[in-house]
């Protein structure tokens, strides 16, 4: 099923599904015992049959039979950190990102489905606080701080995650008084092909994104519509489906707050933004394009899932579950985990 008719199959009426399917069920989330109560806000999904979460409380757990088990493949002593992003490249290789202020940032990459771990960083710039990693391939990568010194920090891998440097800041725009990234999704920094990636923002006066084309060296910076102005405020994710169409969503985390004009697009490579017509109704958190689609994509947080089949122009609530991340995966899988050890699979 194509990633359009993935999303036509999701907004079509109910009856039609009875017709197509075997259960006459449109697709839905299904819900998977991970079997922990932890949060996960890192996701990476390999597969319809592999899928790696990071979480709280130090916790790595993969997944190889869809999510009928979960082997918790935690590195060891590390349950006094924060897990927050996760990158796999296979069944057996990932690189996972602990944050905090301090040496509480850390990354640890694995060669055997997280049988060992090695430490591959650790963060020694009181400064520097670590929010979100991204890989180009499997041998290229990036992760980002919070700035330092007034600009973000970028480090980079050019080894799949054995060995990471931080690059030069001079081609880093000045940050904004208050400014920050979300270590809500591990989808603040995002990449799409070989070169270009970008570094959503908020906690300022004007949430931002920025963009690099040449792997974190120099970057240009554009503000986005999305409502900031306050350090709960922001752009929290944004996915890219191609190096010049993307979706950046957010709002405002706290769950007494409106989170109006919660998703923007962009058509030329993040130079510049435009609100959606119809937004998500609440604060969303992650976003990812469906595979194989110009035009679909999915938008989650902790009051529920939209989709959108306009590229992200309009958006309608598909399910009311609470997920703080999203993933699609190439053999048209669709992964989202949460608080409480929630984690789910769209099902069809």
């Amino acid at each position: 099923m194509s990633g359009f008719a993935l999303a036509a199959t999701l907004t079509a009426p109910a009856q039609a599904h009875d017709q197509g399917s075997g259960d006459g069920k449109p697709p839905h989330w299904e819900l998977k015992d991970s079997g922990t109560d932890v949060r996960f806000r890192g996701l990476s999904a390999v597969s319809r049959n592999t899928a790696w979460l990071a979480g709280s409380k130090g916790t790595v757990l993969r997944t190889t039979d869809g999510g009928k088990n979960w082997r918790n493949v935690s590195p060891p002593g590390a349950a006094e950190l924060e897990f927050r992003d996760i990158e796999a490249f296979d069944n057996r290789r990932a690189v996972v990102l602990a944050i905090g202020e301090g040496e509480a940032s850390r990354i640890f990459r694995t060669e055997d489905g997280g049988a060992t771990w090695t430490e591959s960083f650790r963060n020694t710039d009181a400064k520097a606080f670590y929010d979100c990693v991204t890989f180009f391939d499997s041998r290229h990568g990036l992760a980002m701080s919070d700035p330092v010194d007034g600009r973000f920090r970028i480090l980079s891998t050019r080894d799949g995650g054995r060995s990471w440097k931080v690059l030069p800041s001079a081609g880093m725009p000045a940050a904004q008084p208050g400014e920050a990234g979300f270590a809500a999704s591990g989808q603040c920094l995002v990449s799409s092909g070989s070169r270009d990636v970008w570094l959503a923002t908020g906690g300022a006066a004007r949430a931002r994104v920025l963009h690099s084309s040449d792997r974190g060296l120099t970057w240009t910076v554009t503000d986005t519509p999305i409502p900031a102005g306050d350090p709960a405020r922001g752009v929290f994710a944004v996915a890219f489906r191609d190096r010049t169409h993307g979706i950046a969503v957010g709002g405002d985390y706290r769950a007494d707050q409106a989170s109006p004009q919660a998703a923007a697009t962009s058509r030329d490579g993040g130079r510049t933004w435009t609100t959606a017509g119809t937004p998500p109704p609440a604060y969303r958190s992650g976003v990812t394009w469906l595979p194989h689609s110009r035009t679909s994509a999915l938008a989650v947080g902790p009051t529920g899932t939209d989709l959108t089949t306009d590229g992200g122009r309009t958006w309608r609530t598909v399910d009311t579950g609470s997920y703080d991340t999203v993933d699609c995966t190439p053999d048209r899988a669709c992964w989202a985990s949460g608080e409480k050890g929630r984690v789910a699979r769209l099902e069809r």
